[in-house]
């Protein structure tokens, strides 16, 4: 292993260096989604370190959801964050009257444009750069529960902007894995209310201007870039939270 590769930059300690290194292997496809890596004591004499240094440096990647540890079976590769559900957020119920999980997703819009400024610089791109702006409606019992913006960087998802809308998934997340090789690490919601334009009501069959729930997120890929941007609007007559203190 290379030496260079174990000399901190100033000012970094020496297991936050390993740390970047080991983060680099995974993004170079080294150890993939789900893998187990090697073992501490691999790695250690592999890196020329201690043990207790290798193992902070893994943890900084477990503490970052890079890596997940399973007791007695070793250390690995995050599948990633897979739907994130935005129905935690809600307490939709089907016609039976039994809770759902998975709703029915249906593409409204499928459609390339610029980025707005906010967007390019979330996302790293320069000025006038493209992004994939889609629109989806996603229903439980047929009954439309919530409206959803998802707005995604080009090239990284050209193949999604050439596909087929009506052979997509249900559930993105998975999807993005598949066919455009990112893995969603970790996704940051921000909650506040909101009321739907006539457009949104018609769409989530509620009046104009009923009030709504607004949850915006910036999903985040293995190597901690944004890499989509969703706003979701849903019933604020069917918002649940919960919390728990101890």
């Amino acid at each position: 292993m290379s030496t260079l590769l174990n000399r901190p930059l100033p000012g970094q300690s020496r297991y936050g260096s390993l740390a970047l290194a080991l983060r680099h292997r995974i993004l170079q496809g080294e150890w993939v989604p789900g893998e187990v890596i090697p073992a501490e004591s691999v790695l250690a004499h592999s890196y020329g370190v201690a043990l207790g240094t290798i193992r902070q440096a893994l943890s900084l990647l477990v503490e970052d959801g890079v890596l997940q540890r399973r007791h007695g079976k070793g250390t690995f590769v995050t599948k990633g964050v897979g739907g994130a559900s935005m129905m935690r957020f809600f307490r939709f119920r089907g016609a039976d009257g039994s809770a759902s999980t998975t709703p029915h997703s249906h593409i409204l819009s499928n459609r390339l444009r610029t980025a707005t400024v906010q967007e390019a610089q979330a996302f790293g791109l320069s000025q006038g750069a493209q992004v994939l702006h889609i629109e989806r409606l996603r229903s439980l019992a047929s009954e439309p529960c919530l409206l959803e913006t998802i707005v995604l960087p080009l090239p990284l998802f050209s193949s999604l902007a050439e596909s087929d809308t009506d052979a997509w998934d249900d559930l993105l997340y998975p999807m993005y894995q598949e066919r455009c090789g990112v893995v969603i690490q970790k996704a940051q919601d921000s909650l506040s209310f909101a009321k739907l334009s006539a457009s949104q009501a018609k769409r989530l069959r509620l009046a104009a201007s009923h009030p709504c729930v607004l949850v915006e997120r910036q999903a985040y890929d293995m190597a901690g870039s944004c890499v989509e941007i969703r706003t979701t609007r849903g019933d604020a007559f069917s918002f649940k939270y919960t919390a728990q203190v101890q």
